[in-house]
């Protein structure tokens, strides 16, 4: 269930990214959580060098298990220094600031299906055909492709089966 969730929209922003298509280069990954983990394992099993920008300590610590060569605040990120990013987070005030990440001709994916709005911005962050993508749907290819990856490359992700009257507590833990 999390590859064919999650999983699919992620890879999905991978490929609208450029990074399934593409030589291997830097991504950051703005946000972890399932989707994110599962996506990390994709572009590292490509070759890419994965960064993850999120706000909690123990999501940081996590991206660093699954692989990330480094995992930190948004705000320590150097401008262009990655050929992609995905935003996981639903959170529209991250769109300028992971668009300051990516180098000129980089792509930022938008992997949520909710997001905050997107505060204006200036120009400069698009110029040098940087470009910005959102993500609506995953297709069927991208979940075979995904699923062929996931098998052969031992893909882990984290799941915790709760009885449906707990499931208050699974909301809150994935909040």
């Amino acid at each position: 269930a999390p590859l064919l969730c999650g999983g699919g929209i992620g890879y999905r922003a991978l490929r609208l990214a450029g990074v399934l298509d593409g030589p291997p280069g830097r991504l950051l990954l703005v946000g972890f959580g399932n989707s994110a983990s599962i996506s990390l394992q994709a572009a590292m099993a490509l070759g890419w060098t994965c960064s993850v920008a999120t706000r909690a300590r123990v999501h940081q610590d996590a991206a660093r298990e699954f692989g990330a060569v480094w995992a930190g605040s948004i705000d320590d990120v150097v401008p262009s220094s990655f050929e992609a990013a995905v935003i996981f987070a639903p959170a529209g005030e991250l769109v300028p600031r992971s668009l300051a990440a990516v180098a000129p001709g980089g792509t930022v994916a938008c992997a949520g299906i909710t997001m905050t709005d997107i505060p204006g911005f200036k120009y400069e962050l698009l110029y040098h055909e940087r470009s910005l993508r959102s993500v609506a749907n995953a297709t069927r290819a991208d979940a075979r492709e995904l699923l062929a990856m996931a098998a052969k490359h031992s893909f882990r992700t984290d799941v915790r089966a709760l009885p449906l009257d707990e499931a208050r507590e699974g909301l809150r833990l994935v909040a």
